[in-house]
């Protein structure tokens, strides 16, 4: 896996953001972070971070916990710490 990590959020549960598809995998979830990976273009990174983090599914600290997430202009597919399946989303009409 190349790049580095961007944190958001806070030290006591980071969210990290890439645009590295390395970083979109299930094998990574952890309890203490998550990782959001933004599949679109680097003017659009910004754009899409505080798309993320103003989500009702991610808007706190705890609802990021343990997933890896794949950000996309679609919506969103995520994988949570031992879930037995990937979850995609539409981004909805609300955003």
């Amino acid at each position: 896996m190349r790049g580095s990590f961007r944190c958001c959020c806070g030290a006591d549960a980071p969210t990290f953001f890439t645009r590295d598809e390395d970083f979109y995998d299930p094998g990574i979830c952890h309890r203490q972070y998550c990782v959001v990976y933004l599949a679109v273009d680097k003017y659009e990174a910004g754009i899409f971070v505080r798309r993320v983090l103003r989500h009702p599914q991610f808007d706190t600290q705890a609802k990021r916990k343990g997933a890896v997430v794949r950000v996309s202009s679609a919506g969103y597919s995520l994988w949570r710490l031992h879930a037995g399946r990937e979850k995609h989303e539409d981004w909805g009409k609300r955003l």
